[in-house]
């Protein structure tokens, strides 16, 4: 297992370099000059000038990325030209917030999808089938700012039961931090519950189809039994890996649904460092959420194992 874990460690490198190397190219190719939008309204040459010496966009580009890629290496991200903050302490602030609502979303996601899911597998055909595809269909076809603006005039609005947005850490108060959270990792969690339950359903059936299975059933086992522990923990290995990539997805991609409730997360930093053509930050942050990745799916390859040790010898 240990040299299972290794390989993919080694793998992971080399993408991190192509990683690196494709997000610094493609901020070069953003349109604007950050140095222009620094400066304001004094445009003077001298100023400018000082401006590019002072963050290095008088080099070539070869030799920034090579300067940038030292400092990643050494945990230093970078500074950001609009607040002059270090990049590192600006992720270190943000992430922890988009990692509780990802974590609070993904815990939605399970509990839902993949009873769901067994449900419908087991059920093939009837009505409660159809009614859960009608329901997965749903939650995927429903546009998350459009349900968080409804939950917010719903349930914080009319019935006042939740707070309508904001964020407080749970530090400083827990539960209070998790009611502030519930809505908008629902939000997330639907969409995701709904591709998981169609992902548990098809592997569900795929594995309930095996030979083992229908020994399982003519040794007289309980059903209850045969679907939990011969199918359920056999039909694992593809949910896990979807599992690992819609988190990685979460850190990324929860842009909308933090600007709708209002929560400084990865979201609103990354959006507020595109339009402010701040490239230490916007790089900064692409780069931990393509490790977020990495580690995701390492995560999974060591679920794989775990699940399966006859997968350590491929």
């Amino acid at each position: 297992m240990l040299t299972h874990i290794l390989h993919r460690v080694l793998v992971a490198i080399p993408t991190l370099i192509l990683i690196s190397i494709f997000i610094f190219a493609l901020q070069k190719l953003l349109p604007g000059d950050p140095v222009l939008a620094l400066a304001g309204e004094d445009r003077d040459p001298e100023t400018l000038d000082r401006l590019r010496e002072l963050y290095g966009f008088n080099k070539p580009i070869w030799m920034q990325y090579l300067i940038w890629g030292k400092g990643v290496l050494q945990g230093d991200l970078g500074i950001s030209i609009r607040s002059g903050i270090p990049v590192t302490e600006m992720i270190a602030q943000k992430l922890p917030v988009t990692l509780q609502l990802a974590a609070m979303s993904m815990l939605f996601a399970i509990a839902i999808g993949i009873p769901a899911g067994i449900i419908s597998a087991v059920h093939k055909g009837t009505k409660t089938d159809y009614v859960a595809n009608v329901v997965a269909l749903s939650g995927l076809s429903i546009p998350n700012f459009w349900l968080g603006i409804m939950l917010i005039m719903v349930v914080s609005v009319k019935f006042k039961l939740l707070p309508a947005s904001g964020y407080v850490p749970p530090s400083e108060d827990f539960w209070l931090s998790i009611k502030t959270m519930i809505m908008p990792a629902f939000v997330l969690g639907t969409g995701l519950a709904a591709a998981l339950m169609r992902h548990t359903r098809s592997s569900m059936l795929t594995v309930m189809r095996q030979d083992y299975v229908r020994t399982a059933r003519a040794k007289g086992l309980r059903e209850r039994v045969v679907i939990m522990r011969h199918a359920f923990r056999n039909a694992l290995t593809p949910i896990v890996t979807l599992i690992a990539l819609l988190f990685g997805e979460l850190i990324a991609g929860a842009v909308l649904t933090e600007q709708v409730f209002t929560i400084p997360g990865f979201g609103k930093m990354i959006v507020d460092a595109v339009f402010n053509r701040d490239y230490a930050v916007v790089q900064g942050v692409v780069l931990v959420t393509a490790i977020g990745f990495i580690l995701m799916n390492l995560m999974a390859d060591i679920a794989y194992v775990l699940l399966n040790p006859r997968l350590s010898g491929r």
